[in-house]
């Protein structure tokens, strides 16, 4: 397989060895060309993924032309709010034909975008010229790319409506530490993915004011009955988040010391502002918009969503944490159902 990489952070580092171990062609390609310089230099990125060495056959570039010379498929790794910002780059640089020979795009980024309250899979459609479902698979699953990287057990999830190209990504991304699952429901899987962040930054908070496991466990399990009211609002299959792209990847990055959600969530939790709280996180923390475009999905939809609308309030509204907690423990009392 020749495979492009879009993105060169952390997720995408890790996926570029997991490749090469599979002996696959790899081009990545970084939209900074000062970091794709410092990549190139370096092979590893010292603050995103420090000790990884990027293999020295992957071909690192911020020429989109380059990056796609040969690709048969790609891999999508940038943040969820340049993705569509992305595909219009990549389309008014490539030919008709370099487009119409990818057979296949793969999802692995995290979000849903601002404004359209669109996901991924959604955006690539409306900007890649002729795409269609049964070329997309979506990547995903409880795989911090610290520990992908360096051969950690980890397994994700490949869903697709294409279920041929979901087993033939199934079969040419898994190696002896990273197993793969194949799975039709796109768009619970992308979901799943995307809110549980939103659950992560609350988890931080919730961290950061130093409360316990017991508070925790009430976190995961009542964000989970809320991605679940919003999934069946979506057409989402409940059974899938109960799985790995759901409750696997929602307890993987609520206590993670690496998940860069919660890291957020325990600065805002400080008591820092949220503009300097970005400026000190070195990776992008995608649960910061998928909060505003969750909030407003719940909206759209007629929903409650209470620890989404807390952490929205929290971040977007100066909300003290405190005063989030409070309200969350003093709703309205009702029956425990999903």
């Amino acid at each position: 397989m020749n495979i492009t990489i879009l993105g060169g952070g952390s997720w995408g580092i890790a996926l570029a060895v997991i490749l090469k171990g599979k002996n696959h062609g790899v081009r990545m390609w970084e939209f900074s060309p000062k970091d794709a310089e410092m990549l190139r230099k370096n092979r590893e990125h010292p603050q995103k993924l420090p000790g990884i060495k990027i293999p020295a056959d992957v071909l690192i570039t911020s020429d989109i032309r380059e990056a796609f010379v040969s690709s048969e498929y790609v891999l999508c790794v940038v943040p969820s709010q340049t993705m569509r910002s992305t595909c219009k780059a990549l389309t008014a640089a490539l030919t008709k034909e370099t487009l119409t020979a990818i057979r296949g795009w793969v999802v692995a980024s995290k979000g849903i975008e601002c404004g359209t309250l669109k996901l991924m899979t959604e955006v690539l459609v409306d900007e890649i010229p002729g795409l269609s479902s049964d070329k997309l698979v979506v990547l995903s699953g409880p795989s911090l790319a610290a520990e992908v990287s360096r051969g950690i057990p980890t397994t994700v999830v490949a869903a697709s409506r294409n279920h041929e190209l979901a087993t033939l990504i199934q079969r040419e991304f898994s190696t002896d530490t990273f197993r793969i699952y194949t799975n039709s429901d796109v768009v619970g899987v992308e979901l799943a993915a995307s809110v549980k962040n939103v659950i992560a930054l609350a988890a931080g908070i919730c961290d950061g004011l130093g409360l316990g496991d017991n508070t925790k466990g009430a976190l995961l399990t009542r964000g989970m009955a809320e991605i679940v009211r919003l999934g069946a609002k979506m057409g989402a299959k409940e059974e899938t988040f109960f799985g790995l792209t759901g409750m696997g990847d929602l307890i993987t990055t609520c206590i993670s010391r690496f998940s860069r959600n919660r890291n957020m969530g325990e600065l805002i939790a400080s008591g820092v502002p949220l503009a300097e709280a970005l400026k000190r996180s070195v990776m992008v923390a995608e649960g910061v918009e998928t909060a505003r475009s969750t909030y407003e999905l719940a909206q759209r939809h007629g929903i409650e969503m209470p620890i989404t609308t807390q952490v929205y309030k929290t971040l977007f509204e100066g909300k003290p944490a405190k005063e989030a907690i409070r309200a969350l423990m003093q709703r309205e009392a009702k029956p425990e159902r999903w």
